[in-house]
């Protein structure tokens, strides 16, 4: 496994259309806005998908959804006493630190997870207290370019789902779906050599990090995100030439602009707007994905 040695930088495009991106559970699961009416995909959403897509390639992964577990664990504390039992560890109260060390080491070696976006441990194998690992990968929260247009439709179901005393038909549920009618959203994110080299971060994890973000959104259907509804259109990746940076990452993520096209009031497709990119010579950059 070859070391990681340069920060990576990147940043993602993506688009959605009839769909909802990320549902807020505080505001009916509408589609999350923040306070200026841009539509937002949080980063705890974006880093699931992840996990997801490295899941579906055979890669272990701690924080595993119910609806794709694989090792029939019930829990985050039960699969983490499996994994101590299978490597012959021991935690609690009475741990050394050499205990604690090689717990710690044998963590990053098998979840995948873990060693790019980090995880507490606050499990009832330790007693007392939380084992903390800071991850190598930081991925910001995406925000749309433009305000989004929420449309919200109302459903009702088309059976019977209980026989009543009088023998009618129970009554219709109700209920209510929303999506974005179009957006175009983006994120950016970084990769830092140094948490890399602690958590065994190899150069070989940021290309299956890249290649999940190429294809974040398969099988990621569902009733609120039909497929093809979302896709990535671009993903930059860039590859300093040191561990710190040749560049500030803001300043990259600064070269990559979105602009509306003339004349378009309200954008409801990829082309209605122009993404450009000013390349420097100083930091390697590839275009992974690049629709338009």
């Amino acid at each position: 496994m070859a070391k990681l040695q340069n920060k990576i930088d990147f940043t993602l495009i993506f688009e959605v259309q009839n769909a909802n991106p990320n549902g807020d559970p505080l505001n009916g699961n509408r589609p999350r806005t923040n306070i200026e009416d841009l539509g937002e995909v949080s980063d705890v959403c974006l880093k699931r998908k992840i996990r997801n897509r490295l899941l579906q390639s055979g890669e272990n992964i701690f924080v595993q959804s119910q609806d794709d577990n694989i090792d029939d664990c019930q829990s985050l504390s039960e699969r983490f006493d499996k994994f101590l039992k299978d490597n012959n560890l021991k935690a609690g109260k009475n741990m050394s630190a050499t205990d604690l060390t090689n717990i710690r080491n044998a963590i990053n070696e098998k979840w995948l997870d873990v060693r790019s976006f980090g995880q507490v441990f606050a499990l009832k194998a330790f007693t007392g207290f939380s084992l903390g690992i800071r991850g190598a990968v930081s991925i910001q929260p995406a925000f749309s370019i433009d305000n989004v247009d929420i449309e919200s439709i109302q459903i009702t179901k088309s059976v019977n789902s209980d026989v009543t005393d009088t023998g009618n038909k129970s009554s219709d549920t109700m209920g209510t779906k929303h999506r974005v009618s179009y957006a175009l959203y983006r994120t950016n994110g970084s990769i830092n050599p140094h948490f890399a080299e602690k958590n065994h971060f190899t150069q070989e994890d940021a290309e299956k990090i890249k290649n999940a973000l190429a294809t974040i959104f398969e099988n990621d259907m569902s009733s609120a995100r039909p497929e093809g509804s979302m896709r990535v259109v671009k993903l930059y990746w860039w590859e300093h030439n040191s561990p710190s940076g040749d560049i500030p990452s803001v300043d990259l993520f600064d070269s990559v602009t979105i602009k509306k096209n003339e004349n378009i009031e309200i954008p409801t497709k990829l082309g209605d707007y122009t993404i450009t990119i000013c390349g420097d010579s100083r930091v390697k950059l590839q275009k992974v994905v690049d629709k338009q």
